[in-house]
Parts: structure tokens; C-alpha cells; sequence
């Protein structure tokens, strides 16, 4: 059978320009120059027939026709990507994994031996991103870094709403938000009975601006304990998730986590949830991949190993 198809390089300009809508971003990420972008998508709207892009003042849209074409368009690049990998000899490559830098670090790392032990077959490059979260008002995957179609990614998880159209999605679990400290702080000379008792201790804050576009703060937390009368912008602040926890577990005060993140420290004895008061995230955290790959050894093995691993935590 003989296809009568546009050339490849216009229809990669036309992907690449669509996603990112710029010819500019479109003609960086394919390494030429926006006039080469520029010239092959008109090469191609002559060849269909129709405009692919509404030009406007500042800005590109995409046409109704261009809307219609592109899932096709894509899933065809997927598969040519795909076709393209069974060539390689079985385990050759690296299953690169992106997540987020506080899941990374305090949930997927402690358990990656258990990968390893079970699959030494498998090449694993983590990678800790934090744009590995969605942002309000903006497409789930229009961060560049985290371009399943274009990065050498074999998977990521993601912590966001899980609405990621053209991925194959699986959740792993919806977190909790819960004030956790040191063991020792809690039985110190000012104790922690009730949540009223906060007005003697620090309260720490994580300013992550990447892993939760909506952390609770504390003046949310206690005013869902009914206490008032606490200033709840006073303690010291911290950047990231692990920074916060970090500061928890040395004595410093007591912070608010994401459950599933320290849940390793409480089963050892190296904090405590000292008040059964959670805010629920709106957010969960994602398995997300390019339908196409779901199937390959390693990155199925890693999928299976992974959803074991959450089955464990959910038993515990």
C-alpha cells in the first residue's frame, strides 16, 4: 500500500509549533530557525488545503481542522517512535523515570533497591524535576521539561489532577496534609495534648512554590481545629517539602506534610503525628507514560513494581 503523505519535517514543525504555540519555541526545540518553522507549516497548510493556525497579534491558535488532526498526527509519531525502539536489543537503554523532588526523595528512593534487586536487568536514571506538578490555570502538560513526546522520558509521576488526555494514566495515591514533629518535642516540658498546645511550639512552614500549587498553611489547619488566638505566620520558613521535614525530625518545631512522605518516619519512631486532624490535597499523584510504551519490559516492570509498592503502603 502507498501512502501519499507531506513531508516529515513539515509535519514535525507542525506538532512541535502546535504544542508549543510558537514558532519561535517550535523552531528551538528542532534546532532550526523560526522562518524554517514558519515555511513548513505553510508548506503544509498548501498541502492540506486549510490554515493549521489562527495568527494573531501575540500569539498562535490552532485551527478547528488542525485541532481535529493533531491526536491522529501524534499517536502516528508515537508509533513510528515505537517501531523505531523494537529494534534495539532486549534491556539495551535506560528507563528514565521523572517525579517530583519531595516524592523522589523521601518515598521513591528508599525503595528503589527493592527495584533493582527484583529487575537488575533494568538501566534506571530517576530524575527530579519539579516541574513534575501541575499549575493552576495552565495545561497539565505544557511544561517542557516534563514533554513526554519529545524528552527522553519513559514514564513520570506526576502530582496533579491525573487529567492528562493521550497518556495512559495510573493513580497511586491521593495524599493528606497532617502536622507531624519529633517524638522528643512532644514530651518535652511543654507537651502537645491538644492543638491549643501549638501557641508554645514553632511552627514550621514549607514555601515549596513547585510541589503544591495549594499547601494548606496553618492558619487553615487551625482554624479547621477551632482554635484561634495562635499566630499562625510565625516559625521559621523553608523552600522545599524536605527541608520542612528535615527541620521536624530535628526537634525544631512541627510542620504540615504530605502523609504518604513521612510515613516511613513515623513507622520508625522519628516523628508523629501529634493531633488525627488531616486536610485532604487536591491533588494526587500520578503514573502517567505515552500509551504506545506501556507495554515495554522495563518501563511495564517498573509499572507493576511500583503499583506493588503503593498496594504495600495502603495495607500498612
Amino acid at each position: 500500500m502507498s501512502y501519499r503523505l507531506p513531508p516529515l519535517a513539515a509535519l514535525r514543525a507542525f506538532e512541535a509549533a502546535s504544542r508549543h504555540l510558537s514558532f519561535k519555541k517550535a523552531a528551538e526545540e528542532l534546532h532550526v530557525t523560526p522562518a524554517a518553522i514558519s515555511q513548513q507549516i505553510k508548506a503544509l497548510e498548501e498541502y492540506v488545503g486549510f490554515s493549521l493556525f489562527h495568527r494573531l497579534t501575540r500569539a498562535l491558535a490552532l485551527t478547528a481542522q488542525a485541532e481535529a488532526m493533531l491526536p491522529k498526527l501524534r499517536e502516528g509519531f508515537e508509533c513510528l517512535a515505537a517501531a523505531l525502539d523494537t529494534t534495539r536489543p532486549p534491556g539495551e537503554g535506560v528507563l528514565t523515570v521523572v517525579a517530583p523532588p519531595s516524592f523522589a526523595t523521601r518515598w521513591l528512593v528508599p525503595r528503589l533497591p527493592r527495584f533493582a534487586a527484583e529487575h537488575p536487568e533494568v538501566k534506571l536514571r530517576l530524575s527530579s524535576q519539579s516541574d513534575a506538578v501541575d499549575r493552576p490555570g495552565e495545561s497539565a502538560m505544557a511544561d517542557e521539561p516534563l514533554d513526554l513526546r519529545t524528552a527522553d522520558i519513559s514514564l513520570a509521576i506526576r502530582y496533579g489532577t491525573g487529567d492528562y488526555p493521550g497518556f495512559h494514566v495510573r493513580q497511586l495515591f491521593a495524599p493528606a496534609w497532617v502536622p507531624v514533629c519529633s517524638p522528643r518535642l512532644a514530651t518535652a516540658e511543654r507537651p502537645l495534648d491538644t492543638p491549643d498546645d501549638l501557641a508554645r511550639h514553632v511552627l514550621i512552614h514549607d514555601e515549596t512554590i513547585h510541589d503544591d500549587p495549594y499547601p494548606p498553611n496553618w492558619q487553615e489547619w487551625l482554624s479547621r481545629a477551632s482554635v484561634s488566638g495562635i499566630d499562625a505566620e510565625r516559625g521559621p520558613r523553608f523552600s522545599n517539602a524536605v527541608l520542612a521535614v528535615e527541620a521536624a525530625l530535628d526537634g525544631q518545631g512541627v510542620a504540615l506534610a504530605l502523609l504518604p512522605l513521612v510515613e516511613a518516619d513515623i513507622a520508625a519512631g522519628r516523628l508523629i503525628i501529634p493531633f488525627n486532624l488531616s486536610v485532604p490535597s487536591p491533588y494526587a499523584y500520578f503514573l502517567i507514560m505515552r500509551k504506545v510504551f506501556a507495554e515495554r519490559p522495563p518501563v511495564a516492570a517498573f509499572c507493576d513494581w511500583l503499583m506493588t509498592e503503593v498496594e504495600t503502603v495502603r495495607r500498612m
